[in-house]
């Protein structure tokens, strides 16, 4: 013993049985030499057996000191009983269990630690299991014995785990690390049973997050491709009953009991399966995967029965079979259109354009085509087809008279019209297919005799869209069957029946526009002019506009032809009943019509009222068009001079840009007639709507004006008049943003959209920055100027230049003297004259200064 050492010895000596001295010792000693160190700690533990803390640093010590030796080393022999003795005390610690067993996982005594493993899963309580099987089932698969880590995982799957709810319950969670082992060790068959048990167990919860579905599918890849391995399951039992509850996936199960079969080696038995399969799926893609792999197959089969015949050299017998195996899988590859089709009709049976494709696949085959027709017109339901359900029976009936079997084809058409149909139209057109074929084979009388049979009213009358009734008890109102009706009548029939079919068509308030007209038409090519006018006053009665501006126009144009002015006041009544409540869009033309009766029947004063009322009646739109049209009139009818009243009402009431151009006409015709002050008038009114920046060709239609017929004061003020022009553009911000957005492209907007990226700028001063730009735009755009020059107010040219420039463009103007106020010449053009005044001293308030 050392003198470094006797404190602690005394410490001992007086508290021999506290743990926290004895650590104190120990941990001064611990760079004392191996063998102090271990009598330092069995010295403490003879006196302290129970203490966990001395027995686990002690434990950790020892191992840690014979760690880098070999294994055959006695001083491991010394360790491991050191730990024996240890579990007599510490028997119930999972820490030093799992640490005595991972030590003798690194010496390799795989017996030894295995009775170890089931010693501490005795001693330990049932609640601390799942501490020690993790290491124990990495033992059992670190080592080729699948028969005891088979054994293994039987025990781990039995045993208890805590739950949530803190009760003790079996869990096979980790049944599928077992049945990874399981395929791993090539034991397939414990391993199906142990994975169908997993399927079948609804509530077992899959650590890998694998879904139901995907279990299955391993399940079936399992059974399916090892059929030699997995005996003792019921294959075809356990995958149909998957095609029962994984009805979105049957391709993938179809293939996989097909290919149970094909591995096992019966052929016939996977191929009755593929046919089954084909003829049982209801989707497009399990149809593919299933034909895909019925044709592999048989594709195979060939391959392998030819290598087989070349390698045994048998050609006689096998020529037979091999041409049979060939001959089923031509006709398979052929089937393959009627299959897809029977699969789309298995999802709806009701579609009709499938029958049809069905029935064009069965081209050349009468048989099929007449049984494929029946099936179809006894399974589809009206009620719920897609498509029109009368059209099987139409080319059904076609079907037959295009062989020449007319009866067979009217027996059709016949029970299709007793077909209770979702629709009217489909009824009517059913009808008049009936007799259209008819009128093919020249039987017109029996067309007829259909028709009228089709139209006659019913013992129990119903409107055409009372759902509740059914079709044939409301056909008698359809339109197309009665259209057809009266085209026979008018062709076969005679005027009175045709009238009678017209008149009932009228009654029944079935007619369209259309029918009407033709009514009319009708009754005007047999002379009966005046019944013709009553059937178009019967079709304006059942209509309103704007159905009715077809036969309003009809009967006008009609009526004026037949009469002409004999009728005049009539006509005039006929025409203010059209325009009573005619909408803006339809006015034009009955106006026209109406202004030309009066031109050419009436008086001129009417003719003028018409047009004047016609400005004011037609869309904003067609306004421009209708005062160019009432001034071409006036103009020809009274002359020029009375034009002038219908251009002041014009401008008045035409937008800003149809206005501007009606100026220009009007000052042009002021112009004309010599009237300048007029035209000079007019100019600065239009000036007044006229932006200089997007209007320059306006003011340069007013400059040249000028250049002609004025002189030095009035080209001043046509300047003067512009400044002021711009200067109110440019304070109207309203006018300015809308503009802006104008020439910018955009509809609508804000007056942000017109500096995009500059959001934190005032709009303000947005809007003058694009106010500068347009400003400079135009001024390029202006055209060249003439070549004599037209110098503005403020402008570097001197007054005897503007003088000089005044003769040229009017050498008749007269010279004043040199009268003028003397102030008014000294100023130079420009120079402006500016008064001084004070500021009463009210302004200023308290502000100003003493």
């Amino acid at each position: 013993m050392e003198e470094e050492d006797l404190p602690y010895e005394e410490e001992i000596m007086r508290n021999q049985f506290s743990v926290k001295c004895w650590l104190r010792y120990i941990e001064f000693k611990q760079g004392a030499p191996k063998p102090r160190l271990n009598q330092l700690y069995e010295r403490a533990l003879k006196l302290l057996p129970c203490s966990y803390k001395l027995w686990y640093r002690y434990l950790k010590a020892r191992r840690a000191q014979v760690k880098h030796r070999c294994v055959t080393d006695p001083a491991y022999e010394d360790v491991n009983n050191c730990h024996e003795r240890a579990f007599v005390f510490m028997h119930k610690m999972p820490r030093l269990w799992l640490d005595y067993c991972q030590f003798l996982m690194d010496q390799g005594r795989v017996t030894h630690t295995r009775r170890t493993f089931d010693r501490a899963l005795r001693a330990l309580p049932i609640t601390q299991h799942s501490r020690i099987w993790p290491l124990y089932l990495r033992f059992l698969r670190s080592h080729p014995l699948p028969e005891t880590a088979v054994r293994g995982y039987r025990r781990f799957l039995k045993a208890p785990v805590n739950s949530w709810v803190g009760i003790l319950q079996l869990s096979p969670e980790s049944a599928e690390e077992y049945i990874e082992y399981l395929k791993s060790s090539d034991r397939l068959d414990e391993a199906a049973q142990r994975l169908a048990t997993v399927v079948n167990d609804e509530r077992f919860v899959s650590k890998a997050g694998k879904s139901n579905y995907q279990l299955w599918h391993e399940l079936c890849d399992l059974i399916s491709q090892n059929p030699d391995k997995v005996q003792s399951l019921n294959v075809d039992a356990i995958i149909r009953g998957g095609l029962t509850r994984f009805t979105d996936q049957l391709g993938k199960l179809w293939c996989s009991l097909a290919d149970y079969y094909i591995r096992s080696g019966h052929f016939e038995k996977a191929r009755d399966v593929y046919e089954e399969a084909i003829r049982t799926v209801m989707t497009v893609r399990d149809f593919t995967q299933v034909f895909d792999s019925y044709a592999q197959f048989e594709e195979s089969m060939i391959a392998a029965k030819m290598e087989t015949a070349s390698e045994l050299g048998r050609e006689e017998e096998d020529d037979v079979d091999l041409e049979l195996r060939l001959a089923r899988f031509e006709q398979l590859i052929s089937r393959r259109p009627l299959l897809l089709n029977s699969v789309l009709l298995r999802q709806n049976p009701h579609h009709v354009h499938e029958w049809h494709k069905r029935v064009a696949l069965h081209q050349g085959r009468p048989r099929e085509i007449i049984n494929t027709y029946t099936e179809a017109v006894q399974t589809v339901d009206p009620f719920k087809a897609t498509g029109k359900p009368h059209t099987l029976w139409v080319a059904f009936a076609k079907f037959y008279e295009d062989n020449g079997q007319l009866d067979d084809a009217r027996v059709i058409l016949e029970k299709a019209t007793k077909v209770n149909f979702k629709q009217v139209d489909d009824l009517a057109s059913v009808w008049c297919q009936c007799g259209e074929l008819e009128l093919r084979h020249e039987n017109y009388d029996e067309a007829l005799k259909l028709l009228r049979k089709a139209t006659a009213l019913p013992a129990r009358r119903a409107e055409y869209f009372d759902g509740s009734e059914p079709v044939q008890n409301r056909v008698y109102k359809s339109l197309k069957v009665w259209s057809m009706l009266a085209d026979l009548e008018e062709s076969l029939g005679t005027f009175q029946s045709t009238k009678a079919v017209y008149d009932r068509i009228l009654d029944l308030r079935i007619a369209t526009p259309q029918i009407v007209i033709n009514y009319a038409m009708f009754l005007e090519e047999h002379k009966y002019f005046e019944e013709s006018f009553k059937a178009y006053e019967r079709g304006i009665s059942l209509f309103k506009w704007p159905n009715v501006s077809d036969i309003w126009s009809t009967y006008l144009t009609k009526f004026i032809s037949r009469y002409g002015g004999r009728k005049l006041e009539r006509a005039r009544d006929l025409f203010e009943q059209a325009l009573d409540g005619c909408p803006p869009k339809y006015a034009k033309t009955l106006y026209l019509l109406y202004a030309q009766l009066e031109e050419e029947w009436g008086l001129a004063r009417h003719a003028m009222a018409v047009y004047d009322r016609a400005t004011r009646a037609v869309e904003p739109a067609q306004q421009y068009d209708m005062f160019n049209i009432y001034i071409k009139r006036a103009a020809e009818i009274y002359g020029v001079t009375h034009t002038r009243g219908i251009y002041q009402k014009a401008i008045e009431v035409l937008s800003d840009e149809h206005a501007r151009e009606m100026c220009l006409r009007f000052a042009d015709m002021e112009c004309k007639l010599g009237e300048i002050d007029r035209a000079r008038a007019i100019y600065s009114f239009c000036s007044q709507i006229c932006d200089p920046r997007t209007t320059g060709a306006f003011w340069q239609t007013w400059k040249d004006f000028e250049v002609r017929h004025g002189n030095e004061d009035t080209i001043r003020e046509m300047l003067r008049i512009r400044r002021s022009v711009q200067a109110t553009y440019n304070t109207q911000v309203n006018f300015m943003a809308s503009q802006m957005l104008k020439v910018s492209g955009s509809a609508t907007g804000t007056v942000s959209d017109l500096a995009p990226g500059q959001s934190g700028m005032d709009d303000m001063k947005l809007l003058e920055q694009r106010a500068e730009q347009l400003a400079a735009e135009a001024e390029r755009d202006q055209p060249p100027r003439a070549q004599s020059k037209i110098f503005f107010v403020r402008s570097d040219a001197s007054r005897e230049e503007l003088a000089e420039l005044a003769q040229q463009a009017n050498p008749e103007e007269i010279q004043l003297g040199e009268d003028e106020d003397e102030d008014e010449m000294d100023l130079e053009p420009n120079e402006v004259r500016l008064e001084q005044q004070s500021v009463p001293a009210a302004v200023f308030g308290s502000l100003k200064e003493d």
